[in-house]
């Protein structure tokens, strides 16, 4: 099964009919791979949270699921570090902003300070690279209700409303902190079943953060065995691997046949390779390729 999340609504279909539909073919011994529940919360953002604690994942990893939580919770974080908010439901970047403070004007310590409404934001879309500045009430008020006079002009393709129809309807938002080096590039381990096939390194171009195809990236391919990601490697599929699908609520499913995880590198510069930490960006099941 090979389809973006939203693709069959915006065809005019209903996604839970299909998903019902696919289920069904299971239930009468006809494979389907991924299964609607494997794609659903594989691929949902607040997977991130969920491997947080294992060496893949980073521990400030957050989710919001209603207006409260994301207006408290991502004051008080963006306060204190340049962020990434990540919508659920886009695809190729769309609705993912990497957010930065204007002012610059970062607490020493998480929890000391929240921001205030008026407080100037840079952000950069992912899909694009396109850049623009709105108020923190702006920004928030666009991811939960979209475009409004409360929200501001805005120049992004997408249309906000990340938080709509709740938790249930997969309404959800992830914030993660943002690591600076992802302008060296991130790695893309394709993999079918459990088994790393090749090795994608993405690099931004220059002067743009996503690596997204279409924003002038540049992509090199390097086989599943290429030294230089040893470390990550070997630790990827030996120490968190068997872990993944048990944390993901999915104890009974396999790891999809065809299926990728980004990595975006976590450390400081000059940390040595075989202790530099790799962190995942999403994992994607639903329409590799």
């Amino acid at each position: 099964v090979r389809c973006n999340p939203g693709q069959i609504k915006a065809d005019g279909g209903d996604q839970q009919k299909f998903d019902d539909g696919m289920r069904a073919m299971r239930k009468a011994g006809i494979q389907v791979w991924p299964s609607p529940d494997v794609m659903e919360k594989m691929g949902a953002k607040d997977a991130l949270c969920k491997v947080a604690d294992m060496n893949i994942g980073l521990p400030d990893t957050l989710a919001y699921y209603t207006e409260e939580e994301f207006g408290a919770g991502f004051k008080k974080t963006m306060a204190f570090q340049p962020r990434v908010i990540k919508q659920n439901r886009g695809s190729s970047g769309e609705g993912i902003w990497i957010i930065k403070l204007k002012e610059g004007n970062y607490c020493a310590t998480f929890g000391e300070r929240c921001c205030e409404d008026g407080e100037k934001l840079c952000l950069m879309e992912a899909n694009d690279n396109h850049e623009e500045e709105h108020t923190v009430a702006e920004f928030i008020e666009f991811c939960v209700n979209g475009r409004n006079d409360k929200s501001g002009e805005w120049t992004s393709k997408g249309v906000g409303k990340y938080l709509e129809g709740g938790k249930e309807a997969g309404g959800q938002l992830v914030d993660q902190r943002f690591c600076p080096r992802i302008v060296e590039g991130e790695l893309r381990y394709n993999c079918v079943g459990d088994a790393l096939v090749g090795i994608i390194h993405k690099k931004p171009k220059e002067g743009g953060i996503s690596a997204v195809g279409g924003t002038g990236s540049i992509y090199t391919y390097y086989g599943p065995d290429e030294a230089k990601f040893k470390n990550l490697t070997e630790g990827f599929l030996t120490k968190d691997l068997p872990l993944v699908m048990p944390a993901l609520d999915l104890p009974e499913e396999p790891i999809p046949l065809w299926w990728t995880t980004d990595f975006i590198l976590s450390s400081p510069e000059g940390t040595p390779a075989e202790e530099e930490k790799w962190i995942v960006g999403e994992f994607n099941c639903s329409c590799v390729g």
